[in-house]
């Protein structure tokens, strides 16, 4: 199990490195919400795997797990929403703005003729 998860964590990172190094805007914010998706998997795997186990200490439970890592998750989550819709505006700002998508805000035709 969790060598699987390292797999998962592993390819979502290279994927979102992979896209957020692209030319154009929508692959860059697809890479960094990638990126943003295996950091908040690699910070729910630091609280343990467990399954079926409450997240509070009780006389009766035999184990827990931390409920840390779950509440970091859940504010990441929030927060890499918040940040991907304000550079998703951006982008389409400054694509309106350039008339192109490009990151350099360089058109492809201009680059050619250099």
């Amino acid at each position: 199990m969790e060598a699987m998860i390292a797999l998962v964590i592993g390819v979502l990172t290279s994927g979102g490195v992979f896209l957020a190094l692209r030319g154009q805007t929508f692959p860059v914010v697809l890479g960094l919400t990638l990126m943003s998706y295996a950091v908040n998997l690699f910070l729910f795997t630091m609280g343990r795997l467990a399954i079926g186990v409450p997240p509070v200490i009780s006389a009766t439970a035999e184990a827990y797990t931390d409920p840390l890592p779950q509440a970091l998750v859940l504010t990441a989550i929030v927060i890499s929403f918040g940040m991907t819709a304000f550079v998703i505006v951006l982008a389409l700002k400054a694509r309106s703005e350039l008339g192109n998508d490009d990151v350099d805000g360089l058109h492809r035709d201009e680059d050619r003729r250099r």
